[in-house]
């Protein structure tokens, strides 16, 4: 959450509001989620990576999930 809330304090309010919303969520959910480190959502962590042009990852906001395996870049066992 940490990188998240970095990338989110770069920007200008402004910016930070065009973010939520074209993550499909708000400023208020995304810092209130930061601040009780709550677990995002798969598709909002994805919705993230993709509009931060992955400066915030997937891995960054749910390190327990296997992300490699969903992306489909695990190693075969």
């Amino acid at each position: 959450m940490d990188k998240l809330r970095t990338f989110l304090n770069s920007m200008t309010p402004e910016k930070q509001e065009e973010f939520a919303r074209a993550c499909g969520t708000s400023l208020g959910y995304l810092r209130k989620a930061i601040s009780a480190d709550q677990r995002f959502d798969v598709q909002l962590c994805i919705n993230i990576e993709e509009q931060s042009q992955g400066a915030v990852r997937c891995e960054d906001l749910r390190p327990q999930v296997t992300w490699s395996k969903l992306r489909g870049t695990a190693e075969a066992a």
